[in-house]
């Protein structure tokens, strides 16, 4: 295996995984994001690995003219894949070490693929007007719909990767401004009876994998992401989709960060509640939370924690009460 055209400052740890990558091992050892219990270690066949990178470079038709951009830590899955998408197609990849301000020491560049995580949105705009990118990959937590009006104002084309370590990173891209999730070649999707996504993969060694990640399937091929089946709240009989709530609370949250979840009750086992991150209660919050939602959607209490517990690329660790 040939190694990538590496430049920019990549660190030792970006040497390390290339000797690896390299070496006669079958396997890699990667870690998952923690965002549903502590970081395991797992270890990824080098052929799905190969295989989830080709897909990737045939979804963008990336090839050794191609230019890509790695401002994430190859200790995850995100880094390490981009680093093998170089390798396997011969692409030059600029790498530097992660920050909130991704490329910003930069020059006037043009890039084929870029992968950032959502808190990178902000500083990569800064920059966006002398670095042109002609696809971005969005992964590791949610977008907000600000984060993803603010990619559609500056006329960056970019996707929301769904995936996983033990899937070698995404299997499907939706395109920010839409809400459906399409698969990469390869994949097909079904439901199993919780109506969780099951994904289809007959070219990795898995061949078939059952999420916790309730779905609307649309054919085969695509679906539109609800929410964790390990979050769903069970209130009195009526099941709530938390996500489902946090996306109608964005109206009325702003900038300030939070989730829904749930809290023992002795009348009805489980309600729901608003946890919201902030030193002090926000005046009249419950009653505009109150006037986007319906009658069964309605929180019963709102929390305030000073600080949200998150994982390394941002994603909330979410608790409940």
């Amino acid at each position: 295996m040939d190694k990538p055209l590496i430049i920019g400052t990549p660190d030792a740890e970006v040497h390390r995984f290339v000797e690896l990558w390299t070496g006669q091992c079958d396997y890699i050892e990667a870690h998952t994001s923690g965002s549903t219990g502590k970081p395991k270690g797992v270890l990824l066949p080098k052929a799905d690995m190969a295989t989830s990178a080709r897909n990737t470079i045939e979804f963008f038709g990336i090839d050794n003219c191609s230019k890509l951009a790695l401002p994430l830590s190859v200790s995850y899955i995100a880094g390490k894949m981009m680093l093998v998408r170089a390798i396997l197609s011969g692409a030059e990849i600029y790498v530097e070490p992660a920050s909130n301000h991704p490329l910003r020491n930069v020059g006037n560049a043009i890039f084929d693929l870029v992968a950032i995580v959502p808190s990178q949105i902000q500083g990569l705009l800064e920059v966006s007007d002398r670095i042109l990118i002609r696809n971005l990959i969005v992964g590791g937590a949610p977008m907000s719909d600000d984060m993803e009006r603010m990619l559609l104002d500056a006329g960056i084309k970019a996707y929301a990767t769904y995936g996983m370590t033990e899937t070698c990173s995404h299997v499907a891209l939706r395109e920010v401004g839409q809400r459906q999730y399409k698969a990469l070649p390869g994949i097909t999707f079904d439901t199993d009876s919780r109506g969780c996504l099951v994904i289809n993969a007959p070219e990795y060694t898995f061949r078939r994998l059952v999420t916790n990640d309730m779905v609307s399937l649309h054919g085969f091929n695509s679906f539109e992401w609800l929410g964790r089946y390990d979050n769903v709240i069970n209130s009195g009989g009526i099941k709530i989709q938390p996500e489902q709530i946090e996306y109608k609370l964005q109206q009325v949250m702003g900038n300030m960060p939070y989730y829904v979840t749930s809290a023992k009750s002795n009348r009805w086992g489980e309600e729901m509640v608003l946890v919201v991150e902030s030193r002090y209660e926000v005046p009249q919050l419950m009653e505009r939370v109150s006037e986007v939602l319906d009658k069964y959607e309605r929180p019963k209490n709102i929390i305030y924690e000073p600080i949200f517990q998150r994982t390394h690329n941002g994603k909330l660790k979410r608790k409940k009460y």
